[in-house]
């Protein structure tokens, strides 16, 4: 997370989050697509005995064997999370004193995406111009020789490689299209920056939220997050979030400023590319549109006097065009005030964001898009290209 200068303390990485503005003219200041954007449990019977068909020798069966599933689980996992130290230098000058290097230092958590040391973690948690790097693995082991491969900033993900490594233990990546509310789950990660694998468990509360996440400057637009009340700590950002089958369905981002365990996390649908191009290649690869979009809902769709309720509202905002030059999206013919409401067959609503389906693609894809352009439904081809370096910082 990027910090204020500070000499003394260590931030611990989490991220606070506001009520996501409604209107879409503020939205569309915001919401960009390069690719990814331009980003059950036990419940205890209350009532007496003698009206509870559940003894209380059942009872503590159940709970019995939901520790036991837990415990099993982060023996699992665990040994996949990692704990991540960052330490920014920067110089600030001063009427007083001129000019001086500050250090700042921030922590978080990762988690391990391939044996020879690929980790994923959040953006936040690794600031841009980052000067050092450590982590720690759960037996205790530290490793210096880390250097960032990519920072993503339209998921709020970034990816560090560990040089030298050849048998980390990677966690296994599910599939988060198929998280239903109500799952189960666990959050693993190292709370407040010293408590390494601190475990909290809870269920899916909501799907595909949108939030503002962040403060002032580092205020920021994500989509399509996971909600769970399993409590997500300062420290937490970035550790993975897995499923009762010990998946990582999601990586945990942020905490919602009011109420009480309120947390969020990103799909890990939505970083599969990203995996699978820091693992293959090298490097992060994002695959790119090239428009500024916002996802209606009939209210926004009654504001812009459109005739869907759902998709992709093609708008311009902040001085920008709505559809960036040479851009794929400008090759196919795409336009202002366009309604892209599905790509192949997926359909494009405020649970699946443009910015996260075209994510899941490859730079040189071909995809097709149904476009409705004022009273009209087309169908229109697009080769997908590749986020300009410019825009991956």
């Amino acid at each position: 997370m990027e910090e204020t200068p500070k000499t003394t303390d260590q931030p611990v990485a989490t991220k606070s989050v506001h009520e996501a503005p409604k209107h879409w003219l503020l939205l569309a200041l915001v919401m960009l697509c390069f690719g990814a954007g331009f980003g059950g449990g036990w419940v205890g019977s209350s009532v007496n005995n003698s009206e509870s068909p559940v003894s209380s020798s059942t009872a503590q069966t159940v709970i019995s064997s939901e520790s036991e599933l837990i415990n099993e689980l982060v023996q699992e996992v665990g040994p996949s999370v990692v704990s991540i130290t960052a330490t920014s230098r920067f110089r600030q000058g001063s009427i007083y004193y001129g000019s001086r290097l500050y250090e700042s230092q921030s922590a978080g958590t990762g988690v391990i995406v391939s044996s020879d040391g690929y980790i994923m973690t959040n953006r936040h948690v690794i600031p841009e111009g980052v000067s050092k790097l450590a982590i720690v693995t759960s037996d205790g082991t530290e490793y210096t020789n880390v250097r960032v491969v990519g920072r993503d900033p339209f998921n709020d993900l970034a990816y560090l490689k560990i040089d030298g490594v050849t048998s980390l233990k990677a966690a296994k990546i599910g599939d988060s299209s198929q998280t239903q509310v109500g799952d189960r789950v666990i959050a693993i990660g190292n709370a407040l920056g010293q408590f390494e694998n601190t475990v909290t468990s809870g269920i899916i509360s909501g799907l595909g939220r949108p939030v503002l996440a962040g403060e002032g400057e580092d205020l920021e637009q994500l989509t399509n997050l996971l909600q769970t009340d399993a409590a997500i700590n300062p420290g937490n950002s970035g550790g993975p979030l897995i499923n009762v089958n010990g998946e990582v369905i999601g990586i945990n981002t942020a905490v919602a400023g009011e109420g009480e365990n309120i947390g969020f996390a990103i799909p890990v649908n939505d970083a599969v590319s990203g995996i699978k191009s820091v693992t293959t290649q090298g490097k992060l690869v994002k695959a790119y549109l090239g428009v500024r979009y916002i996802m209606l809902s009939p209210v926004i769709a009654r504001e812009a006097g459109v005739g869907v309720n759902e998709g992709a509202l093609v708008v311009a905002g902040a001085g920008e065009p709505a559809v960036a030059s040479g851009s794929p999206a400008a090759k196919a013919g795409l336009k202002l005030n366009d309604v892209i409401t599905k790509i192949n067959d997926t359909e494009l609503n405020e649970n699946q964001p443009l910015g996260s389906v075209i994510g899941r693609f490859n730079p040189d894809d071909t995809v097709m898009l149904t476009v409705v352009r004022g009273d009209r439904t087309l169908e229109i081809e697009a080769v997908l290209g590749e986020v300009p370096p410019s825009l991956m910082r």
